[in-house]
């Protein structure tokens, strides 16, 4: 199969998905309890109030129909405004997604960056102790609640020793943000030289970082190590020792490859995590993206909040998967062939 028809066929099955996971968000918002009207009318509405505002958002429509009006709003950008913040849900998913973005990028760096290596380490020395205690770090990770660590670290680096700064956001109340360029803070604090700024951000990344990392390094650990064991013990590796290969080579030129195409999907699946899972760390650290929207509109019952939260969540998934899919073949062009 050539790469274009792949690619043809992988967005066709993606365009299918992407429609289920639309019908599928607006049969979950439909079944939530309490009702929508009353949330945006107020409970003291009168019930000529909340008629009328019933058939305004078009609720005293058949099923049917709302979802086909439902589906053209979705196809148009349009995804329902905010009754907590009176905005648009398109424009607040729109302010926050950079925000969750740059604390999911970096949590995946580390947590890759540590895991990876620790991984293949353990590969590398099957058996011994050192392979036995990377293990029980992957998990205590895998075991560790995110809210406990989370907690456990803004009472030692903030409360206790003063450390680390206020967990209230992405900056300190009397610091100003750089001029946006690319909705990143960090970023935006770089490009512009803003050194005050970028030290102040970076120190309050540091500890909802370090959360998210440990809770999400086992699965680097444990796909690297397995990985790493697959590849060495393959004919190819034996052969190529039997050329008079170092192990050093050996791993440099053909393990890591190979252990890296497998560690594409880690890395997938983690960073989905990453943006739409974090609900916890950025409620605990006050941190104004996906995750504390989410929980904001969740406890104020804001239903076009929650529907767009859960539809951009899913679609990031899908062209995550997509992506990652995407990277298979042009590593391992065998892939698409199979």
């Amino acid at each position: 199969m050539s790469l274009s028809r792949y690619i043809l066929r992988r967005l066709a099955l993606t365009a299918i998905t992407l429609l289920g996971v639309i019908i599928a968000v607006f049969l979950m918002a439909r079944v939530l309890p309490g009702d929508p009207v009353t949330v945006k009318a107020g409970q003291y509405a009168t019930p000529e109030i909340k008629e009328q505002l019933r058939i305004q958002m078009g609720l005293d429509k058949p099923l049917p129909q709302q979802l086909a009006t439902y589906i053209g709003n979705v196809l148009q950008g349009d995804l329902g405004q905010s009754t907590r913040s009176g905005h648009t849900v398109r424009e607040d998913i729109g302010q926050r997604l950079p925000v969750t973005l740059e604390l999911a990028l970096a949590s995946l760096i580390v947590a890759g960056g540590i895991g990876i290596p620790l991984g293949i380490y353990a590969a590398l020395h099957h058996g011994s102790k050192r392979d036995a205690g990377i293990q029980q770090l992957a998990i205590f990770s895998a075991a560790t609640p995110v809210f406990w660590l989370g907690l456990v670290l803004i009472y030692l680096f903030y409360a206790r020793w003063n450390i680390a700064p206020a967990p209230v956001g992405q900056l300190s109340t009397n610091v100003e943000p750089p001029r946006t360029i690319t909705h990143l803070l960090l970023v935006d604090s770089l490009l512009t030289l803003n050194w005050t700024t970028f030290k102040d951000a970076a120190g309050h990344l540091i500890l909802p970082v370090i959360t998210l990392s440990v809770v999400v390094m086992s699965p680097f650990i444990k796909m690297a190590r397995t990985s790493m064991l697959n590849v060495l013990g393959s004919d190819y590796i034996t052969a190529a020792r039997s050329l008079g290969l170092s192990d050093r080579e050996i791993i440099r030129q053909d393990a890591l490859k190979n252990v890296m195409v497998q560690l594409l999907t880690v890395s997938g699946i983690v960073l989905g995590y990453l943006l739409a899972g974090n609900v916890l760390v950025e409620t605990i650290f006050a941190w104004p993206g996906l995750g504390f929207y989410a929980w904001n509109a969740l406890t104020g019952s804001d239903y076009d909040a929650i529907q767009g939260f859960v539809l951009v969540v899913a679609v990031i998934y899908v062209f995550l998967n997509f992506f990652v899919d995407l990277a298979y073949t042009l590593i391992d062009p065998r892939i698409r062939l199979a």
